[in-house]
C-alpha cells in the first residue's frame, strides 16, 4: 500500500516507534529510523527492515536540538526525494510533584515531547503540499487527554500534541495531508516494564502481580496495548481509507479514557 513512499519514524529505535516502523515498512515504505542505541542493535533493525524489501536510513538526530531535527530531514530528502509521513514519536518522562519537579527535565520533556513535533512537520509539511500527499501522525498519550498526578510535564506535552495536531489538519484540510494523533493507554516497552520491575522490587511481589496493579490503576481491560496493534492504526491512518480522518486524538488504551 505504501510502496515507493518514506516514513521518518522519530524515536524508533525501540518500543512504539519500532512498531510502527516495522507495520509501515511491511506496507512497503522506506523507513527512517532515528534513536538512541548501540550502533549494532540499530544496523540490526536495518537489516531486518531491508529484508521486506524496503531502504532504510538511520539518523541519530537529538530530538531536543532543531538544527539536528532539520539536518535529519533533509538527509531523508536527499536520500529519499521526499517525507511522506512523519511519525512524531520521540518522548521521554519523568515523575514528581510540581514543586519538586527540576527545571532542566521540565525543559527536556517539553523539547522533546512537544517541540520537536513542531520542528519534523514545519520542515516536511512543504514538500507534503507541493505533492499533495502525506501523512503526518503523532503519538500522544492518553495522558493527552486526561491526566495524572505528578506527571506535569508529561501531561502538558501530550496534550500540547493533541492541541498540535488539530490545528495542523485545519491548516492541511483542502489537501491530501492529513493529520492525526494515535493516544496509547500503558503499551509494555521496556520504559514501562522497568516501572513494573520497580513495583515488583520494591513492594517484594511477583512480576506479574506487579503488572496487574499497574494496569489496574488505568487501564480497565488489565491487557496492554501492543506495539502491533498501534502499527496497524498506523498504517490505517497512511491509507486512502482514511482519507478525511482529520485532526483526531485516537485513543487506544484498553478503556482507560472512557472512565
Amino acid at each position: 500500500m505504501l510502496k515507493g513512499k518514506t516514513a521518518l519514524v522519530t524515536g524508533s529505535t525501540s518500543g512504539i516507534g519500532l512498531g510502527i516502523a516495522k507495520c509501515l515498512a511491511r506496507q512497503g515504505a522506506n523507513i527512517v529510523l532515528n534513536g538512541f542505541g548501540d550502533a549494532g542493535v540499530i544496523a540490526g533493525i536495518e537489516k531486518d527492515l531491508q529484508a521486506r524489501g524496503v531502504k532504510t536510513l538511520y539518523h541519530g538526530a537529538d530530538m531536543s536540538k532543531p538544527e539536528q531535527i532539520e539536518d535529519m530531514v533533509r538527509k531523508a530528502e536527499a536520500t529519499f526525494g521526499t517525507v511522506d509521513i512523519v511519525v512524531n514519536n520521540a518522548g521521554i518522562q519523568h515523575v514528581a510533584p510540581i514543586e519538586d519537579f527540576p527545571v532542566a527535565k521540565w525543559d527536556a520533556i517539553i523539547a522533546i515531547n512537544l517541540t520537536s513535533a513542531f520542528h519534523t512537520i514545519r520542515l516536511a509539511l512543504p514538500k507534503m503540499k507541493a505533492g499533495n500527499w502525506g501523512r503526518i501522525i503523532n503519538v500522544a498519550s492518553a495522558h493527552g487527554l486526561v491526566a495524572s498526578a505528578q506527571k506535569s510535564a508529561y501531561v502538558t506535552s501530550k496534550h500540547g500534541i493533541v492541541g498540535l495536531t488539530k490545528t495542523v489538519a485545519l491548516e492541511t484540510a483542502t489537501s491530501g495531508v492529513t493529520c492525526n494523533a494515535i493516544c496509547p493507554g500503558w503499551v509494555l516497552t521496556p520504559l514501562v516494564q522497568k516501572q513494573i520491575d520497580d513495583r515488583a522490587a520494591r513492594e517484594g511481589i511477583a512480576a506479574q502481580k506487579a503488572k496487574l496493579e499497574l494496569l489496574s490503576e488505568k487501564q480497565p481491560s488489565q491487557e496492554f496495548v501492543t506495539t502491533a496493534q498501534l502499527g496497524a492504526l498506523a498504517v490505517f491512518l497512511c491509507s486512502e481509507a482514511a482519507a478525511q480522518v482529520r485532526g483526531v486524538a485516537w485513543n487506544m488504551d484498553g478503556g482507560w479514557v472512557a472512565q
